[in-house]
């Protein structure tokens, strides 16, 4: 079984902003499976079903992003889940917008919930998909700018944002994180290395 936790706050006031990314790429992966993200359990919204041809459960945790992993970290107790097979889901202002980038495992960075999920887990051994958010312009304060509504020209492009997402995580599922990371990691122009 494969849990796969998109981040996010909940609330109508969260709903349209950078921060719910993870939150908007569940939502596509449920419309694209059929899967309902309805069922209350561990402090989350959750749902059964399948993705890439494996058992995976879709959640989103309701503990608000910064506590995120006390919602996990049940959730994955309950269904005997292994943190080598969850796939977290979140926005990273360290990487441009619309950016994706999968890794098999590593820090949480500057991220909170992403803190919670390996505080709560003990462990950064999971595979995540990093969704860029920053906008190429200086910011006077990221907490402000990750809550703040998507931009004109951001709700343009949300679509396929999304929709590469959630093809990155299928993909994890379907045929593992090197195939991944292969497909959607983009190379800096000129340079024969990742960006990180």
């Amino acid at each position: 079984m494969w849990l796969v936790a998109g981040l996010g706050n909940p609330g109508e006031q969260y709903a349209d902003t950078p921060h719910n990314l993870g939150f908007l790429v569940a939502d596509v992966l449920a419309a694209r499976h059929r899967i309902r993200i309805t069922r209350p359990e561990c402090m989350a919204l959750a749902g059964p079903g399948e993705i890439g041809g494996k058992p995976a459960l879709l959640a989103k945790p309701q503990t608000y992003m910064n506590l995120s992993g006390t919602s996990l970290k049940p959730l994955m107790a309950k269904h005997e889940i292994l943190a080598e097979n969850l796939v977290l889901v979140y926005d990273d202002l360290d990487l441009p917008w619309g950016h994706i980038r999968v890794r098999p495992k590593g820090s949480p960075g500057s991220h909170n919930g992403v803190k919670s999920v390996t505080a709560s887990l003990g462990t950064q051994e999971f595979p995540r998909v990093r969704i860029g958010i920053h906008p190429g312009h200086p910011l006077s304060n990221g907490v402000d700018y990750v809550l703040s509504h998507f931009t004109r020209q951001q709700k343009k492009e949300l679509d396929e944002v999304l929709d590469h997402a959630a093809d990155a995580v299928s993909l994890i599922i379907a045929e593992g994180v090197e195939k991944a990371m292969a497909a959607f990691n983009r190379r800096a122009p000129g340079s024969n290395k990742e960006e990180e």
